[in-house]
């Protein structure tokens, strides 16, 4: 193997959650008065923390954001998450041959521990991922596309940044690979791969990525 850390981001690459929560969010933001379509959210916010959200609406808008707005986005999208969310098809197939093969793994995501932990335990990921493998936005003073998270990662790992390599879907997690000196494999499937173009290779089906890492 190439390396000695795979960083795994969450949505969109364990879990396929990116449609669910962008239609979401859309809705919510169109409800508050910021008209939003699914393909703005996708190009906005896909990858983003929640307080990036925040920030946007209130630089383009002059308008804060309600204080329950985190709260209330995220009951609404947990309760979507336990009717509809499934793992995104031939992960489970690739966290199995790390485990065989021995390679050290982790995810390292913007969401909230509380989304990952829904996420993993409604698509049966859990068994992957104990505690010492989940790192949170939460965890870091600024989240992608700021290099913290990742480093934190590989220092809670304990290998160099250079030894690592990360399994991204969105600009800002690429740009945030890139800032942490660490290869990138680009997934294009939701993301146009003109938008990850800083990875350092790009595939569109997970059965591909165990070929790209050795």
């Amino acid at each position: 193997m190439r390396y000695d850390l795979v960083i795994f981001d969450n949505d969109g690459v364990l879990v396929d959650s990116e449609p669910i929560s962008n239609r979401l969010l859309a809705a919510y933001l169109t409800e508050l008065g910021h008209p939003t379509s699914y393909e703005d959210s996708i190009r906005d916010y896909m990858g983003s923390a929640m307080h990036r959200i925040h920030d946007l609406v209130l630089e383009r808008t002059g308008e804060r954001l309600p204080e329950d707005f985190d709260d209330v986005f995220h009951a609404r999208v947990f309760a979507a998450f336990e009717r509809e969310l499934k793992a995104v098809g031939g992960v489970e197939d690739v966290l199995e041959k790390l485990v065989e093969d021995g390679v050290a793994y982790c995810v390292a995501s913007s969401g909230s521990h509380e989304r990952i932990r829904v996420g993993h335990r409604t698509t049966g990921l859990e068994r992957f991922f104990d505690d010492g493998r989940v790192f949170s936005s939460q965890d870091v003073g600024r989240g992608k596309p700021a290099p913290d998270l990742f480093l934190y990662a590989a220092e809670r790992m304990g290998v160099a940044p250079e030894r690592c390599v990360v399994v991204e879907d969105s600009p800002l997690g690429v740009q945030a690979a890139v800032a942490a000196g660490m290869d990138v494999c680009g997934f294009t499937a939701m993301t146009p791969a003109d938008r990850l173009a800083g990875a350092t290779q790009l595939f569109s089906d997970m059965r591909e990525l165990g070929d790209l890492l050795v």
